[in-house]
């Protein structure tokens, strides 16, 4: 583990946070497994790369995904 997967661990967990409160208080449900999930993930992914593309996916669901 380095400084940059620790870095996006931890900006990718706070947006995590951010949508699952969202999403408990809308009682939405995109929003808030997106955000279990983007708290999650961080500690399965090794490569940079798919940290970052995952998170921006996860990121974006809510955004494309209303229900």
């Amino acid at each position: 583990m380095n400084a940059t997967t620790l870095f996006l661990g931890v900006l990718f967990g706070s947006i995590g946070l951010g949508l699952f409160l969202y999403g408990r208080k809308q009682r939405a449900i995109v929003p808030a497994v997106c955000g279990i999930a983007l708290m999650i993930y961080p500690y399965f992914m090794p490569n940079v790369f798919a940290l970052i593309a995952v998170g921006v996916v996860l990121s974006g669901i809510p955004y494309f995904f209303r229900l």
